[in-house]
């Protein structure tokens, strides 16, 4: 008997997945910025694994160097024993990443995925300061495990935990209370006295974007100002830059342009540059005060992530190319997005982001979901941000070709469209 394959899942797997629910179909292959289900229709890519496939499906170099190693019998697992392609990877990673922005960090690898690099950066912060709290902040998403989601602020997530998440002050994000109220002399005045009935923190933790929150984007400015703070007051900064670095706001890491410093940075999603789980905690020298094995995890020394992220660093960092070209798309997703606010103003949008991790939010709570699923009728991923998912986030992957990348954007009109009719959305309606 032939297996239905999502029959067998919707049989067997937890009622806890979501994506599936949201792109009801099954998939097979990938390539590129395209994905392809078992009926042979082709899927174009606005979501890239919640930006883990930064440099597109199975780029064929990429490929090329994982199939290699493996051929060769090469060490797979080797938690943290010493191999070649763990010490080929760090040499790579400060020749090509952090040596040209004048970076000096320990590199950790705290185990697979983000939220153990977010666990570690707590932990190590707590550890040189001997203080308990994190000071995070509105609309965060740092992970699903407890450390993690103590410093995240959807109250769904957190309600998940099943129990109090402690030792962690959340704090106003950069224009929480709109453009005219400045948060950090807020948060500075919370620190400075003494009956706010706050502890000093150990460390901040921040995105430079807030990603799942909602494509929220922090100021450099108020980012300077939150390093500023974490400096007066003793507290160590932490840049979450996992799903907004590895190039997804244009630069590399995504705070480069503010000019900050951060104590302890944590990568991961597209760091392997092929989907396969890796991530790191970059740990300023003076505070790599672990104990040998103080923090440890099965899976950190998983080598062939360390070989596909160390050709992806050669491939796409050691020059300037990549950098330009997300410049570029930049310029089209922006200039589509506030052009398609302004062209249907009776769907209340506004444009958000940075790089290419762009984003319109919309009044009417149900459009940017119902953009989705008619954008998936047209052979279209993309998925939404928010508290209310009310925001349409654009993720498609960097290295997605002009022609591609218009070809979405024309998708997404034309799913605005429909969607706005299918919700009886109209001029007169937004103006009663």
């Amino acid at each position: 008997m032939t297996m239905d394959p999502m029959s067998t899942i919707e049989k067997h797997e937890s009622q806890v997945r979501s994506y599936v629910r949201s792109f009801p179909t099954v998939f097979e292959k990938a390539r590129g910025s395209w994905m392809y289900d078992v009926d042979g229709n082709a899927y174009l890519d606005f979501f890239a694994g919640a930006s883990v496939i930064n440099y597109g499906h199975n780029h064929p170099e990429l490929k090329k160097v994982l199939l290699e190693y493996l051929q060769g019998d090469n060490i797979t697992h080797s938690l943290d024993m010493a191999s070649v392609a763990r010490a080929q990877f760090l040499d790579t990673f400060h020749r090509v990443i952090l040596e040209p922005r004048g970076m000096d960090y320990k590199v950790q690898f705290p185990g697979p995925t983000g939220t153990n690099a977010v666990e570690s950066a707590l932990k190590i912060a707590r550890k040189v300061t001997g203080r308990e709290k994190i000071m995070s902040f509105t609309s965060a998403f740092h992970g699903m495990t407890l450390g993690s989601l103590s410093v995240t602020g959807n109250a769904f997530k957190r309600q998940g935990a099943g129990l109090p998440l402690t030792h962690s002050d959340s704090m106003p994000y950069c224009n929480y209370f709109g453009p005219e109220h400045d948060t950090i002399e807020y948060i500075e005045r919370m620190l400075e006295d003494s009956g706010s009935g706050m502890d000093l923190p150990a460390a901040a933790i921040v995105e430079t974007v807030q990603a799942e929150g909602g494509v929220n984007v922090a100021e450099w400015d108020w980012l300077q100002g939150l390093e500023r703070l974490c400096r007066k007051y003793d507290m160590l900064l932490i840049v979450d830059d996992i799903q907004t670095g590895n190039g997804r706001c244009g630069k590399f890491f995504s705070f480069e342009e503010a000019g900050i410093k951060p104590d302890i940075i944590t990568v991961s999603k597209s760091l392997s540059g092929y989907g396969l789980p890796l991530s790191l905690s970059l740990v300023k020298p003076e505070y790599d005060i672990w104990e040998p094995g103080e923090h440890n995890g099965t899976f950190r020394g998983f080598n062939p992530a360390m070989v596909t992220a160390g050709k992806a660093m050669e491939l796409f960092w050691s020059d300037d190319r990549l950098e330009n070209d997300i410049a570029r798309r930049t310029r089209m997703m922006e200039n589509f997005l506030k052009g398609l606010a302004a062209k249907y103003p009776e769907a209340q949008g506004s444009q958000r982001g940075r790089g290419m991790m762009q984003a319109i939010e919309f009044e009417n709570e149900e459009l940017a979901g119902k953009i989705s699923q008619v954008a998936f009728r047209h052979k279209l991923i993309i998925e939404t941000a928010g508290p209310s998912d009310q925001v349409l986030k654009l993720l498609p992957p960097l290295t997605t070709d002009d022609a591609d990348l218009q070809k979405g954007l024309d998708i997404i009109e034309k799913s605005l469209v429909i969607a706005m009719q299918e919700l009886g959305i109209s001029k007169q309606a937004a103006s009663e």
